[in-house]
């Protein structure tokens, strides 16, 4: 996917009211810039956890680049039997152990003709765009789907990701998927989670679970805080970076509010040609739909690597502790990952 040329001068996301078409969307389904290169070459498994490289080289045997690698054992010991071949390979690990990267490398390295790579709110939204059955006709005998961060908070949507993805595997399409928590366990500590159980389980039964153990290489170069700014420093910035184009409301709260009003898919265009992001007067949230419309814009802003800049309190505290004790805990954990390195890039 092309990147959009920056827009000159100060921008008010606030005033921005993006449209995309269905036609947009599934152009729209390939790795993000920052990962336009990745491959399994490029990937750096830390040697301190060896279920990286054991990962690597799991997903290169499954995107027909070798052969799995094989259990060593002594000569008279009895063969262990393969693992049963499934349709899809789950990653499960915590944020920041190059899950996406490795979900990249798969799409780049398969020789497909058909495949599409996208996160788990993108695939939903052109559900919801095209209707369930111009969806499956769309994707039908496409041979990869990439999901990035498979999600679970609304019971619809996963009901109907797990049903278009069983079509799909029927249909012979290989899976691909990444996320913060095992997909036995999807759902665990939120809302209606067991209403769906049954919808849950069917869809790990198509996935292989191959676990990334690791910490988190975005912290392990930067201070562990979200970097804030002075009144004084904000408005340097916000003047330095206004040849390219900054995006810088009146407030962190109005730009909250706006992204209610603006869904979660259209996020990406709400950023289009942006090249700062200013957020003043940052302040902690407690409402839980805001934190998660939050999270969706910062995994946008993080895919684009646009820089943030902001005052108030700082980004890595947005959450109040109440949602860090919470089921949507990996997914605030995430989010705060990805505005640190931004707010000191």
């Amino acid at each position: 996917m092309t990147s959009t040329p920056a827009t000159t001068g100060l921008i008010h996301l606030t005033e921005r009211e993006p449209a995309v078409s269905g036609a947009e969307m599934v152009s729209a389904l390939v790795p993000p810039p920052q990962f336009d290169g990745a491959t399994f070459e490029s990937y750096r498994a830390d040697a301190a956890y060896p279920s990286q490289q054991e990962a690597k080289e799991l997903l290169q045997a499954f995107a027909g680049r070798q052969s799995a690698p094989a259990k060593k054992g002594g000569f008279f010991r009895r063969a262990e039997k393969a693992p049963p071949v499934k349709p899809g390979v789950y990653l499960d690990g915590g944020f920041g152990v190059g899950k996406t990267h490795l979900l990249a490398s798969i799409y780049h390295a398969m020789p497909a003709r058909r495949k599409y790579f996208g996160s788990f709110i993108e695939y939903t939204a052109l559900v919801g765009v095209l209707g369930y059955a111009k969806a499956v006709e769309l994707f039908r005998g496409s041979d990869l789907l990439c999901i990035d961060e498979f999600e679970l908070d609304d019971p619809g949507d996963t009901m109907v990701m797990t049903r278009l993805l069983g079509e799909l595997v029927a249909s012979g399409t290989r899976l691909a998927a990444t996320s913060n928590t095992p997909p036995n366990a999807l759902g665990e500590g939120r809302f209606a989670a067991q209403d769906f159980l049954r919808e849950i389980q069917s869809m790990s039964d198509s996935f292989r679970t191959i676990r990334i153990d690791g910490t988190d290489y975005r912290q392990r170069a930067i201070d562990g805080a979200a970097r804030v700014l002075g009144d004084d420093e904000y408005r340097q910035a916000v003047d330095a970076a206004s040849a390219g184009g900054v995006a810088s409301d009146d407030a962190f709260s109005e730009l909250v509010g706006h992204l209610a009003r603006v869904h979660p898919s259209r996020f990406i265009r709400l950023i289009d040609g942006v090249t700062t992001i200013g957020l003043r007067d940052v302040q902690v949230l407690h409402d839980q739909s805001a934190a998660l419309r939050l999270v969706a814009f910062v995994d946008r802003a993080y895919d684009a690597q646009i820089p943030i800049r902001a005052t108030g309190v700082p980004l890595s505290s947005v959450f109040s502790d109440e949602m860090l004790g919470g089921g949507y805990r990996k997914k605030y954990l995430r989010a705060v990952s990805r505005m640190v390195a931004l707010t000191h890039s």
